[in-house]
């Protein structure tokens, strides 16, 4: 049986919460190792799922990882607990009976909250994560899925938000073609147009800036993009670099190119020359 259709017991101590059920995996009765939440004050979570079972497992988790923890089963509570709680992460559930969790992002983000976000869903296709991505989703994770692998996912959002602005003070520019990465003012023009990436986007393509033309594998992009200490589903690189492309090579000679089976490179194609340097 999925995890997240185990209801954690409710008892005065924490749950002690066990591995989810999984043919041919061993111990499956053993105890959790729960990621602690990052040092410092004690961070809030807003869980908004719609199936009470994965909420309370969610809830319980996180509350004996030490996260203090709120709660909502549709999108209207969603929208009224994340403006009067303020919490620091939202765990959002896709699928809820009032909306979706898209929708619930993005007046979020008219209204000028940017809270954190982590998606999730049963909708695995490429174009559902690029949705959500775009929408302002900072990470996603597909049900069934594993709790420890969600608070680890948690725990290296929080780590990236928490990371402080003047940690990219005085840092030079990055130029590739005719690409122009400011990483003080946080600007990226490409070929006079000035572009709208958002703070994922814009670290990796720092990341691949910072290397152009080498060949950076998935896993050195997830540990320095979001900063993942685990094996993280390398999915979640192919989904942003595809999204990156869209807005990067807009009528304009493509610059990231996959090497299958490996990472990606930033570079211009092989028959054309490169016009300036970093």
């Amino acid at each position: 049986m999925p995890a997240y259709h185990r209801a954690a017991r409710t008892a005065a101590a924490p749950p002690r919460l066990r591995r989810p059920y999984r043919r041919g995996a061993e111990n499956v009765n053993a105890p959790l190792n729960l990621p602690a939440a990052p040092v410092g004050a004690r961070h809030t979570v807003l869980v908004v799922e719609d199936d009470a079972s994965i909420r309370t497992l969610l809830s319980s988790a996180l509350t004996a990882a030490g996260y203090a923890v709120v709660s909502a089963g549709t999108g209207q509570e969603a929208m009224f607990e994340a403006g009067s709680r303020r919490p620091d992460l939202i765990v959002l559930d896709v699928m809820l009976p009032d909306t979706d969790g898209f929708r619930v992002i993005r007046e979020l983000r008219a209204q000028g909250v940017y809270t954190p976000v982590l998606f999730l869903t049963a909708r695995a296709g490429v174009e559902d994560r690029i949705i959500g991505l775009s929408s302002g989703g900072d990470d996603y994770v597909t049900k069934p899925f594993h709790v420890q692998e969600i608070l680890l996912r948690i725990r290296a959002i929080m780590r990236r938000s928490n990371t402080p602005p003047a940690a990219d003070e005085g840092r030079p520019s990055l130029r590739y073609a005719d690409l122009t990465l400011d990483q003080n003012s946080h600007d990226v023009v490409r070929a006079g147009r000035l572009l709208k990436l958002s703070p994922t986007e814009f670290r990796l393509l720092a990341c691949l800036l910072a290397q152009p033309e080498r060949v950076v594998e998935k896993a050195e992009i997830l540990q320095q993009v979001w900063q993942y200490d685990f094996s993280g589903d390398t999915r979640i690189v192919d989904t942003y670099v595809k999204n990156l492309r869209r807005k990067l090579d807009q009528d304009a000679t493509p610059l990231i190119h996959t090497v299958r089976g490996v990472g990606y490179c930033l570079r211009l194609p092989r028959d054309e020359p490169r016009t300036a340097g970093r």
